[in-house]
């Protein structure tokens, strides 16, 4: 019996030290590959959270943009009289695929640029905008705003293409009952209007490819790429800039420092969108406009005014609405790179 013992504790422990790099091999691709793009798994898991938080008042903001209300509460009351809860989501599916792609993207090439062009820095005015943030107690300077911004509008830039048809097709539904219920309008632009009315995500995208033809998905293009050029760039210097501000004030690390990355969240999005707000509400109305017409008749292109009242419609709750998302993302985003950076690798 003794032999027998030995026998089977020997057999059970070769067993088990034989599939064990089996068991821990089919966790371990995941795992390394999770690590290799944290920054593309955080982003995108981040963004998906943000997003259903905070789009009731991206719908608010839209209609304000397109249809004169008294304010937002009225919006508001309107939109659930008429529509009801639903209406606030009335939408959702586009962004949720295309903000949660874009955002991805936008932070690879985001974190890509910044390292291409503070190597730049370094090499031709020797400075080096990286190694300048690291150093405990820096404040920003106009090196690192420069750097960081220019990353933000290549960012910016870059995910303009692959935003303006979702874009275009989520205002198509946030906006489709009002269009339909325009009262003292074109018959022939009413028609197309109604056909808008209460269609999803794909079924728009079609009808708007059926009305303007495949170059219709993209309507307002220029305007996007100029709106998402300035504003990403100004939206990632600031949170770049004021989270190491914050943080310097503080003397702590800026990743044992979440208050800050809530704060410099929440601020990006309010100094972004109140600076380029004027160049997004035109885009609004204008691609409102083209959604009634056919292809091959011109849209006019209203004309960029700022510091102009109207052109400011619905500021309040944009901003509002930019601050929750981005104050969610970023401590979402810099906690989940922070657990993917202190997992631990197979060897």
């Amino acid at each position: 019996m003794p032999a027998e013992s030995n026998f089977q504790d020997v057999t059970s422990s070769t067993i088990r030290t034989r599939t064990m790099p089996q068991l821990s091999g089919g966790s371990e691709k995941p795992r390394r590959w999770i690590k290799r793009y944290r920054t593309e798994t955080a982003a995108s898991t981040a963004s998906v959270l943000s997003t259903v938080t905070a789009f009731p008042l991206d719908s608010v903001k839209t209609r304000m943009q397109t249809y004169p209300y008294a304010g937002a509460l009225d919006c508001v009351r309107v939109t659930y009289k008429s529509e009801g809860i639903r209406g606030f989501f009335r939408g959702v599916t586009a962004p949720l695929a295309s903000v949660t792609l874009v955002r991805t993207i936008s932070f690879s090439i985001y974190q890509r640029s910044k390292y291409v062009y503070s190597d730049w820095m370094k090499k031709h005015l020797d400075f080096c905008p990286l190694e300048h943030v690291n150093k405990n107690g820096a404040f920003p300077n106009l090196g690192t705003i420069a750097c960081f911004g220019a990353a933000g509008a290549t960012a910016g830039s870059g995910i303009t293409f692959i935003a303006c048809p979702f874009e275009l097709t989520k205002l198509s539904a946030q906006v489709s009952v009002l269009m339909a219920n325009q009262k003292n309008a074109d018959p022939q632009r009413q028609a197309i209007a109604l056909s808008y009315h209460n269609k999803g995500t794909f079924k728009t995208l079609a009808n708007i490819v059926k009305h303007r033809g495949f170059a219709g998905m993209y309507t307002g293009l220029n305007l996007h790429l100029l709106r998402d050029t300035l504003g990403t760039g100004i939206y990632f210097a600031t949170y770049e800039s004021s989270k190491q501000m914050l943080t310097a004030l503080s003397g702590k690390d800026a990743h044992k420092n979440p208050i800050a990355v809530l704060v410099a969240g929440a601020l990006c999005g309010i100094v972004s969108w109140a600076l380029i707000y004027p160049i997004d509400s035109v885009k609004s109305i204008y691609q409102r406009n083209a959604l009634m017409y056919s292809k091959g008749q011109k849209v006019p292109v209203p004309k960029i005014q700022f510091f102009r009242r109207d052109m400011y419609r619905g500021l309040g709750v944009s901003m509002g609405r930019s601050a929750a998302v981005n104050a969610v993302f970023f401590s979402a985003f810099e906690f989940l790179k922070k657990r993917i950076n202190a997992m631990k690798e197979f060897v």
